[in-house]
């Protein structure tokens, strides 16, 4: 697909983001004899890479085809944050009651929730864009780029040469083969933001992420959603307690939610399109109107001319690369969804950096020292860092699970936010070894357990933290109070009572 399929033909918000990010009429500058670095790709990673490597000095040419900014700010992060942003207000007013008060008739405007979307995107365009990383130093072409050696890439009729590159393209939406679903057509993260309209019926394939954010987006703002999920469960990639709670949100939300369940083709067009379902032996029709395909992401590593440059990659998987993330060309690098297991933007920023410093710098710096939170924006959120109880149990390590319920901490009463926990696994001597939040607020306090985890604190650390009350967060206080409290064996408390006795 073009980069032009994501945007709305004609609206003004639209024609500012590409004034900033694909610039008509760009005029790239003459190449330099030799680059320090040349990095293929201007999404969070490409650009990370790219204004690191100039701020030190060095001399810095970008390339992009597409969008700049890339999924985070076109058709990733930004766009469905505000989308969820909007669903949730919707979805608080229509709560009104439970806080003693009222608003009748509550529904959404969905071509306004759309303008303010892509007009709230426009506005941050020019922090990605072509413009400012010009003013940076930075040597910005935009045209598809090709290796034509092992030092050497070709874009738009030049040739950059460079001391190192990064390969920073990024990953698209996996589509499944799927009978009869490129005659019906479908949307994808790249394309759904470019609606104007509500689907009156939606059909969800896939309930990972961006499946389950976006089924409860819709439905809040007044589609009728069908999620079909091959899984036993949603979020397979955290622990089932949150997918639960996710499934639960979902379902009270309106979703019919439909687990174990596989498309087997589809047929018709539009208001007629009916997705069938074999779910448990059974076969079912899933009419709608739309089909939005969420089942995952495949890397952009196809027509590269990777294999001029002696770097080896896998379709699926993406550019090999080892734990300083060169590939097999000790000249090159790769950062971002192109090679990571991780697919999040602020994991792209970090391998980012590390790859400014192993690239231009000699550095030794490993992947897999890298601690990576992550969360999914649905209603609850669902925040993870480090080992889950099952991980920490496969790799032998002795480790205790203390469980804290939403509904003991103050401020979730207070909010009517008491659906959820803290989940924190230590090992030993208490060390925190990671922890899953299901919370209104997660992600916005998970990055206190990050830290945690990668300075090797312990439950007792948590414990002496001060939060202010009344925060949500207080949650990770009460976990460490819980460790606390049961390391008071009965023995524990005898000698303490003796102490006291002899202190009186």
């Amino acid at each position: 697909m073009s980069w032009r399929d994501s945007l709305v033909p004609g609206d003004e918000h639209d024609e500012a983001l590409a004034a900033q990010v694909h610039p008509a009429g760009w005029t790239a500058p003459e190449p330099r004899e030799r680059y320090d670095l040349v990095v293929l790709g201007a999404g969070t990673a490409g650009l990370v890479a790219a204004a690191g490597a100039a701020g030190v000095g060095a001399s810095v040419a970008l390339v992009e085809r597409g969008l700049m900014g890339g999924d985070c700010l076109n058709v990733g992060c930004v766009p469905s944050k505000a989308l969820l942003a909007a669903a949730r207000a919707v979805a608080d007013a229509r709560r009104l009651g439970e806080f003693g008060a009222r608003a009748d008739g509550v529904a959404a405007d969905f071509p306004a929730v759309m303008e303010r979307l892509r007009r709230l995107r426009a506005g941050l365009a020019p922090h990605d864009g072509a413009a400012r990383f010009a003013s940076l130093g930075v040597s910005v072409f935009l045209g598809e780029a090709r290796f034509t050696g092992p030092d050497a890439v070709a874009v738009a009729g030049k040739t950059l040469r460079f001391k190192k590159a990064v390969i920073a393209t990024g990953a698209r939406a996996a589509v499944p083969v799927l009978p009869g679903l490129g005659e019906a057509g479908y949307l994808t993260n790249e394309t759904v933001f470019a609606l104007t309209e509500l689907p009156p019926r939606l059909a969800v394939l896939g309930g990972g992420p961006i499946g389950c954010e976006l089924a409860q987006a819709f439905a809040r703002l007044g589609s009728s959603v069908t999620l079909v999920s091959s899984t036993a469960r949603l979020l397979p990639k955290d622990p089932p307690e949150a997918g639960a709670l996710v499934e639960a949100a979902l379902r009270r939300d309106g979703v019919e939610v439909l687990l174990r369940a596989r498309p087997a083709a589809v047929s018709g067009a539009g208001a007629d399109t009916v997705v069938t379902v074999a779910a448990n032996g059974v076969s079912r029709a899933v009419r709608c109107d739309r089909i939005l395909v969420a089942v995952g992401r495949r890397p952009n590593v196809e027509g590269l001319g990777l294999e001029a440059a002696g770097v080896d990659f896998d379709p699926e998987r993406g550019v090999v690369v080892d734990d300083f993330l060169r590939t097999t060309n000790p000249r090159v690098y790769a950062s971002g969804d192109a090679c990571l297991e991780w697919k999040f933007t602020h994991a792209a920023d970090a391998a980012s950096r590390l790859v400014v410093q192993n690239a231009l710098f000699l550095g030794r710096k490993r992947a897999s020292s890298l601690i990576v939170p992550w969360c999914t924006f649905t209603d609850p959120e669902v925040a993870r860092v480090g080992l889950t109880p099952e991980a920490a149990a496969r790799s032998g390590l002795p480790h205790r699970v203390f469980d804290l319920p939403m509904t003991g901490v103050d401020r979730a009463v207070l909010d009517g936010d008491t659906e959820g926990f803290l989940q924190v696994v230590a090992g030993k001597g208490g060390r925190v070894l990671g922890a899953t939040m299901v919370s209104r607020h997660a992600g916005e306090s998970i990055g206190q357990l990050t830290m945690a985890v990668r300075k090797g604190l312990t439950m007792a650390d948590l414990s002496a933290t001060i939060q202010p009350y009344p925060v949500q967060a207080d949650a990770i206080r009460r976990a460490g109070d819980a460790w606390n409290r049961s390391r008071l064996t009965p023995f524990t408390k005898s000698l303490l009572k003796s102490l006291l006795r002899f202190t009186a």
